[in-house]
């Protein structure tokens, strides 16, 4: 008996899930895809040349909205939630709604989509958004390239646009940003690995993503995203864990499930964070991971001209994604406006317009800082008018990318970075992760 699927996701893992588990697989018809999480996702299909010959006309990506009558309309047996980031209580909402109208609801195991590797694979992964994930990746490929090995980053997917032009993406300069269109969160991600001579893919199809980057690296390093699973079996699974969100380690998934996994676990920003809630971290870990190794970091923010922050009404751009599903109210670049005697924050939804003022009302943890959503040409345009029409004196941009190249901003700009930094006590990075390689 064939089985009717919904796969409800946020454009990323739904699609590898679909690749691996559901693509060729005869027991299964995959309806539709549902969407949410990312701004105007859904509308599209996923398309016929990368759906396998189950799926001759593709498969439509709908509003996570449209479930229940998706499920009435399609007679679902099986909804297979394939997204991340998300409260262990929403989780079961969303399982509650498919099961009152008839279909099973499933979580797709953490290894069973894990491909396996020729090469040796260091994943880098979080508990939430915005722990500081990306900056530890970095700091991974510093110190396997200073081992004398090649290293390629592979980053979890965020196909947000034409998708038959996805399938295998590889980025090496700023000119395959532009090539691929890349949107403002994938530039966070790829551009500080590009800028550091790092080699980066992406995509859709991971399975030949991996056969690609394997054949020019000795180390592939996972940058995870979204607090997500990695998409290949890991030989040392790092997860990153924030002090500030002290708890959400237990609270969301599928962050808790890479807590229990973790090989090497990083309380990342205990240089800002309260003692209490740093302890109530290492706690959770050495109660569900007692094997992980712990190490204790700084998230190091780095300001070339701190002065010019002094006495100024300081706007602050944020990265997106950690301020809106990572919930934090805000980062570095508040942190750096404080630290270096701003006068005051400017609040930027005063002056947001079009997209970014839908996005303060969708997100009511934010707390004046402006997050760099950048998900289409329009966006970028409404970003680029939300600063320029605040009243400030200075830009402060703690987005990984310099956005400046991408938005004309008509006021003086001080760009802020973080970088990963071990605490000097305790054991470092370097050390806990060579000895796990046996490098």
């Amino acid at each position: 008996m064939i089985e009717n699927v919904i796969i409800m996701g946020a454009a990323g893992r739904d699609f590898h899930n679909f690749n691996i588990y559901f693509r060729d697989n005869g027991r299964y018809r995959v309806k539709a895809f549902t969407a949410t999480q990312i701004p105007d996702i859904e509308g599209r299909r996923y398309p016929a040349a990368l759906a396998g010959n189950l799926y001759p006309e593709g498969i439509p990506i709908l509003h996570e909205d449209e479930l229940p009558a998706l499920i009435r309309e399609h007679r679902i047996d099986l909804v297979a939630f394939s997204y991340s980031d998300v409260p262990h209580t929403e989780v079961m909402h969303k399982a509650s709604l498919a099961m009152a109208e008839g279909a099973d609801f499933t979580l797709i195991g953490a290894t069973y989509t894990m491909l396996r590797a020729s090469k040796p694979v260091v994943a880098v992964c979080a508990v939430r958004t915005g722990c500081g994930k990306s900056q530890t990746t970095r700091k991974v490929c510093q110190i396997m390239r200073d081992k004398g090995q090649r290293v390629v980053a592979v980053r979890h997917p965020m196909p947000y646009g034409d998708l038959t032009q996805q399938e295998v993406q590889r980025f090496a300069s700023y000119e395959d940003f532009d090539r691929h269109q890349c949107t403002i969160e994938e530039r966070e991600e790829y551009e500080p690995l590009v800028a550091q001579g790092i080699v980066v893919y992406a995509g859709i199809d991971y399975k030949k993503i991996l056969e690609a980057a394997q054949r020019e690296a000795d180390v592939i390093v996972w940058d995870g995203g979204n607090n997500d699973t990695p998409f290949y079996y890991p030989d040392v699974h790092i997860v990153v864990f924030d002090p500030h969100r002290a708890g959400h380690e237990c609270n969301y998934y599928p962050g808790e499930t890479n807590m229990i996994m973790a090989d090497i676990a990083v309380i990342n920003k205990v240089d800002s964070a309260a003692a209490e809630a740093i302890e109530r971290v290492r706690s959770n870990i050495a109660t569900h991971a007692p094997e992980a190794d712990i190490v204790m970091a700084e998230s190091a923010i780095l300001v070339e001209d701190p002065e010019v922050i002094r006495g100024k009404k300081v706007l602050v751009v944020e990265d997106g994604p950690t301020l809106t599903h990572g919930d934090m109210a805000f980062g570095a670049g508040a942190i750096a406006a404080r630290r270096f005697g701003a006068e005051a924050l400017v609040d930027a939804s005063l002056s947001a317009v079009g997209s970014i003022r839908e996005t303060y009302a969708r997100y009511p943890n934010l707390s004046g800082v402006l997050p760099a959503m950048g998900y289409s040409r329009e966006q970028i345009r409404d970003l680029e008018e939300s600063i320029n029409r605040s009243d400030c004196d200075l830009v402060l941009c703690a987005t990984p990318i310099d956005l400046p190249k991408l938005v004309k901003i008509d006021k003086p700009t001080l760009r802020v970075r973080y970088e990963y930094k071990d605490r000097p006590e305790g054991p470092q990075l370097e050390n806990v992760l060579l000895k796990r390689l046996s490098i």
